[in-house]
């Protein structure tokens, strides 16, 4: 799909080069009307000098040749009549032994077929009645250095409309340029805020942005509060069925069950499998997804408090490091990132036997998140099984407190990649890639 600017520059060429079209049309039919009236003047009072210049004689009418115009008796000068008198016919000495074109009717013309020494001739027949007599004056003027000229100038004008319609074009690409400035600002902050970077977009736009400009704020505003009030609620939710199922727990456990040994063991089952699950679409259910984060992750501030609690869970005795840019921030909503390495971490913890390290690596591409530790591991033929759909390394290994599925859910909604590798530490190696975020393509169709 081609880019705004562009189709707003196709659309303005379009109509320049039209309207240019256009304008040079009518104003070269204006400009050889012009010269066409110009010369009908010319060419009737020539006829009109004529008229006068008739005088009769013994001998019939004559034209007195002192009225006459000089070139009229130079041969082939451009300037030519013809006067019939109905029983004889008076023609200038400039026409030599050439016919002058004869107009079927009085008025202007402009001669299709050559006239005098080849010329194209513009001709002009005017009918009078004098002298007693009706009579017919046809005067013509060579067309050939006018036709010329408007043909350079033609040439000419096309020239310097090309010209013109570059400068135009060049002018007009700056002002678009300059106009789609704000888009373009629109667009990269869209971007920081897509990125966590900004709370919300400036409104320091053109008033016709105002009104999109305020209803992304308000619609970032009403996803973030969504999901702060989901999170909460689904808080709450969780709270509140705890205790009645701690109450369900406490009940299979009475003394009132120990007569049926089997019913006990079947709610205890039964109740597990409700807590696990519930636990389990609760964390879900929290996940921001690809929603606009409202908080990132940075790294530099909230690892140190995440392996200070880590730390204070499996003792001093474990070593606990990572390595990652001391500005890096993680594009994506700080309690996802939280829970994903909290799971990760919590169970290289577990499973550690002296150390466990997270390794954070940004690239072009996106980041590598890497989490290693020196445990048992897991045995590679049953990597892809826990990595399967619907699986979570709790469920398919006993004594593994991995909460993998949320992990594989977290990962889903950051459209990563979660991998389960041999560590070179001997145990578990655990690699998230996460692409980087990527603006929707409304906003990126803005910049293009």
């Amino acid at each position: 799909m081609k880019s705004l600017q562009a189709r707003l520059s196709v659309g303005l060429l379009s109509v320049l080069v039209i309207g240019g079209l256009i304008f040079a049309q009518v104003g070269l039919w204006l400009f050889e009307s012009g010269i066409e009236r110009y010369l009908e003047s010319n060419l009737r009072s020539q006829s009109e000098t004529l008229l006068l210049a008739l005088v009769r004689t013994p001998e019939g009418v004559k034209l007195a040749d002192e009225r006459l115009l000089p070139a009229y008796q130079r041969a082939f000068s451009g300037y030519y009549f013809q006067i019939d008198l109905g029983d004889h016919q008076l023609r200038s000495r400039s026409l030599w032994d050439a016919q002058l074109p004869q107009p079927g009717s009085p008025g202007l013309s402009r001669m299709a077929a050559p006239g005098p020494d080849g010329q194209q001739v513009i001709v002009l027949r005017t009918d009078y009645r004098r002298l007693g007599t009706t009579l017919s004056i046809t005067v013509a003027q060579d067309y050939t250095p006018i036709r010329d000229s408007f043909a350079r100038l033609r040439q000419w004008g096309l020239a310097v409309g090309a010209l013109l319609l570059v400068a135009l074009l060049g002018l007009q690409r700056m002002i678009v340029t300059r106009a789609l400035r704000p888009l373009e600002a629109a667009r990269a902050q869209l971007a920081q805020l897509q990125q966590g970077q900004r709370a919300q977009l400036q409104l320091a736009v053109p008033s016709e942005l105002e009104p999109l400009i305020t209803q992304i704020n308000h619609l970032h505003a009403h996803t973030e509060d969504s999901l702060k009030k989901a999170r909460t609620a689904l808080g709450n939710l969780g709270h509140a069925l705890k205790t009645p199922l701690a109450v369900l727990f406490s009940q299979a456990n009475s003394v009132r069950l120990e007569a049926d040994p089997a019913l006990r063991a079947t709610l205890l089952e039964q109740l597990g499998q409700v807590q696990s699950r519930l636990d389990k679409e609760l964390a879900r259910a929290r996940l921001a997804g690809d929603a606009l984060p409202g908080t990132p992750f940075d790294c530099a501030a909230e690892l140190p408090s995440l392996f200070a609690t880590l730390r204070a869970i499996h003792g001093e005795h474990l070593q606990l490091g990572w390595t990652c840019p001391p500005t890096l921030v993680l594009p994506w909503d700080r309690e996802d990132m939280l829970e994903l390495l909290g799971n990760l971490l919590d169970n290289a913890g577990k499973w550690a036997d002296s150390q466990a390290r997270l390794t954070i690596k940004e690239s072009l591409a996106g980041y590598r998140l890497r989490i290693e530790d020196d445990g048992p591991g897991i045995p590679a033929d049953a990597r892809e099984q826990v990595l399967a759909r619907g699986e979570r390394l709790d469920e398919r290994t006993r004594g593994h407190g991995l909460g993998l599925g949320i992990v594989r859910d977290i990962t889903d909604a950051c459209h990563g990649r979660l991998t389960l590798l041999e560590s070179p530490l001997g145990g578990l190696q655990v690699d998230v890639e996460l692409p980087r975020r990527k603006l929707s393509s409304t906003s990126t169709e803005l910049g293009r």
